[in-house]
């Protein structure tokens, strides 16, 4: 049972909501460095097609005031926007980029940031490396494999044979690999989370739970990690990802 902090015990305040938009737009401007300028434009473009048209209808004054707030909205818009992109971009190709992007499920699935399973043609090589994350939701079980091809799938059925063994036939599970050329189950890692949200729902949220737990348990589930392989050190910037 988790233990309760007393109220003398001091937190780490939560930063403001100005905070956590500097935040994203300082990390978005690391791999996106126009990301301000298109901000800049989206508010300039909205500030004056507000003005333009308080001008036609003869109330000037009350729309400029109210293009101000749109005009902020609008770049907080294309904040949003960009630094999704930006955040999904700074992960493409690396080792553990489709365990990141699993992060970025809503509520219902259960998911591992650590591979179920990983395999390495050469030590210490991560170009070489294949890998398969777990995620259980609604829809079932799937499993997103990355790497080589030829051996991110292999890798990805033994899984799947083993897992359908454990979940059962009732419990459908799916495996796609990350890719960019647009083959049979291959997705892009920026659409992963997107994918995954859009399956039908076949399992009720009992069964979800029940079936999570029961991967869980699996014995010998996760082999360890090829030497220099650590998904741990991808990281994605949450907050992009969501909407605003």
């Amino acid at each position: 049972m988790a233990r309760k902090e007393s109220p003398q015990s001091t937190a780490p305040k939560k930063p403001g909501r100005f905070a956590q938009l500097r935040q994203v737009f300082t990390a978005a401007r690391g791999v996106d460095p126009l990301i301000g300028w298109w901000m800049a434009l989206a508010a300039l473009g909205t500030l004056i097609a507000i003005v333009v048209i308080g001008v036609l209808v003869k109330h000037p004054v009350y729309f400029m005031f109210l293009s101000i707030p749109l005009a902020t909205l609008a770049a907080s818009v294309v904040l949003s926007i960009r630094a999704k992109r930006a955040a999904y971009k700074s992960i493409e190709g690396k080792p553990g980029a489709a365990g990141a992007a699993l992060s970025s499920l809503r509520r219902g699935w259960y998911f591992e940031q650590q591979p179920v399973a990983a395999e390495a043609a050469r030590a210490g090589d991560m170009s070489s490396t294949a890998m398969v994350f777990r995620a259980t939701g609604r829809p079932g079980v799937v499993l997103v494999a990355e790497g080589p091809a030829v051996r991110a799938s292999k890798l990805a059925e033994a899984e799947r044979k083993k897992i359908s063994r454990i979940a059962g036939a009732s419990v459908p599970v799916t495996v796609i690999r990350i890719g960019e050329g647009g083959g049979k189950d291959e997705v892009s890692v920026r659409k992963v989370a997107s994918k995954l949200q859009r399956m039908k729902p076949v399992l009720t949220k009992e069964e979800v739970s029940a079936v999570n737990k029961r991967l869980k348990a699996m014995g010998g589930l996760r082999p360890p990690l090829p030497a220099g392989v650590d998904p741990n050190r991808v990281r994605m910037d949450r907050k992009a990802t969501r909407g605003r």
